[in-house]
């Protein structure tokens, strides 16, 4: 074992020696020590291999922990009994506060503190008690807008990411670690292709803006371009939803009761195993890729630390974009504008401007404490950027100093995706569950997970399809399914 060098031991016996003084300046008087006579007489009774001078400072020491929990205790009674009294001269104003309901944090332990403040405090925990049961209420009204309504089963491993398509006729595609894509009929449930063109976990798919091509990213180090030409299935009757509610009070499920993949149901789906184009230029995982406006450039983000824009036609690589100081998590494009935000495990996301063909800025944004997990852009002039520091914030383009609104979360959240329309934020997270945010940061409603329904394990990823009649938000998770929900927005917005 390294031994202790010379300067290191003289300074931790200094440090003994000033902790030893400190202490022993507050010995007490023989007055107070007769105090602790009993304590004494028991032990001094007791075999003991310590020596006398050595337990005659332990009992001084615990006699003086004693006394100051006496002193504790005696201020806390007074408290009370203050409280108490303001308690009485607030009932006849009509706000009598309950002194239990008082967190441990918000007692205060001088007694010093003059009457105003501590009816002030009192005042301060009436309104946030009061505030977190008007919140309660809230999420109970919104029962009847969320309903499960289609799950789509086939995959053999976890799914990172749910995209769907932009163009005629509107499928839904999947991206898993099981190495492959699947498109798969909304209505039905019925995958329709597979694209097994990749050696590694697929981690992102996106739709051409107006051709019937994908873009996925994959831990191969690659992201290809590939067509799909699919007949959609006749539709089905759609599944009962009165048992499909959203609520706060769902059972509970274990991990175990997940999707059978045994019986494979791509198995009979024409598969795809070749790209029309592959993008080759980093030396990590591809995390994701996205389309440019106009669909005739692509951009990838990789965990090398740079995120490159590509020309799809040619796969020529026209920039690499470097400064992230870690691994990117995610990229996003515009819609409508030629421009591009990324986001890092460095805690920041950065927005790439290509508007101006003869240069391009960068601009970096630092507002989370953690990985950024995903950053997307809205119609407009906002940016929603998610983090596992258990946060997501709102961001104006025009002004991204601070962010406009935050919504703070009990557990992680992976990537986000906002109803362009309505304006709504969909947040996944570690913890199984899929809430519904405004942008002003006002929580909507939960998506219902039981043990009948729902997500079992983490859930990666969501895609809204706004115009869909059938579903209208898409989910996706580690427990290898996706699932098609129904939002009844107007409901939502009313219970608003």
């Amino acid at each position: 074992m390294p031994t202790e060098s010379g300067s290191c031991s003289a300074a931790r016996q200094a440090k003994q020696k000033r902790k030893s003084h400190s202490l022993s300046i507050r010995r007490t008087n023989s007055s107070e020590q007769e105090r602790t006579g009993l304590p004494r007489d028991m032990l001094e009774g007791q075999d003991s291999k310590l020596p006398s001078s050595v337990r005659s400072t332990l009992l001084e020491l615990f006699g003086q922990i004693e006394r100051e929990f006496e002193n504790l205790y005696i201020e806390n009674l007074e408290l009370r009994r203050e409280i108490e009294t303001l308690n009485e001269r607030l009932a006849a104003e009509g706000q009598a506060i309950d002194g239990a309901e008082l967190s441990k944090g918000q007692l205060k332990t001088k007694a010093s503190h003059s009457t105003s403040q501590l009816s002030q405090k009192l005042k301060t925990t009436y309104k946030a008690s009061t505030s977190k049961i008007v919140s309660s209420f809230k999420t109970t009204t919104s029962r009847a807008v969320c309903q499960l309504v289609k799950e789509y089963i086939g995959h053999r491993d976890g799914i990172w990411d749910v995209s769907v398509a932009r163009t005629q006729p509107v499928v839904l595609g999947t991206a898993s670690a099981d190495h492959t894509a699947l498109l798969w009929s909304i209505e039905t449930g019925r995958s329709l292709a597979k694209y097994a063109g990749h050696v590694g976990s697929v981690n992102s798919i996106k739709f051409h803006p107006s051709e019937q091509l994908a873009l996925t990213a994959s831990g191969d180090q690659t992201a290809h371009v590939w067509r799909y030409a699919v007949q959609l299935p006749a539709p089905q009757p759609a599944a009962d939803s009165s048992q499909q509610l959203c609520g706060e009070d769902e059972v509970e499920c274990s991990d175990k009761d997940e999707p059978d993949a045994d019986a494979d149901p791509s198995s009979d789906c024409p598969t795809i195993r070749a790209p029309l184009t592959s993008l080759k230029s980093h030396q990590g995982v591809v995390i994701a890729a996205d389309w440019l406006v106009g669909g005739k450039q692509a951009v990838t983000a990789s965990w090398d630390r740079t995120a490159n824009l590509y020309d799809v036609e040619t796969s020529e690589l026209v920039h690499s974009l470097t400064g992230h100081d870690q691994e990117l998590t995610h990229c996003c494009t515009h819609p409508t504008q030629r421009l591009v935000v990324t986001s890092s495990r460095d805690t920041t996301f950065r927005l790439w401007d290509f508007r101006d063909p003869s240069i391009h800025s960068v601009n970096v944004f630092q507002g989370h404490t953690d990985t950024v997990t995903s950053a997307v852009f809205t119609v407009g002039d906002n940016v929603v950027s998610g983090s596992d520091d258990r946060t997501v914030k709102v961001w104006d383009l025009k002004n991204m100093r601070s962010p406009i609104a935050t919504i703070r979360t009990d557990s992680a959240i992976n990537r986000i995706n906002v109803c362009v329309g309505q304006k709504i934020i969909a947040l996944p997270h570690d913890n199984r569950q899929v809430r519904l945010f405004d942008m002003s940061g006002v929580r909507l409603a939960r998506l219902p997970r039981s043990s009948r329904q729902g997500h079992r394990r983490m859930v990666c990823g969501s895609a809204w399809s706004e115009d869909h009649p059938v579903c209208n938000l898409f989910t996706c998770g580690f427990d290898r399914q996706a699932i098609g929900w129904n939002i009844n927005i107007p409901a939502l917005l009313q219970e608003k």
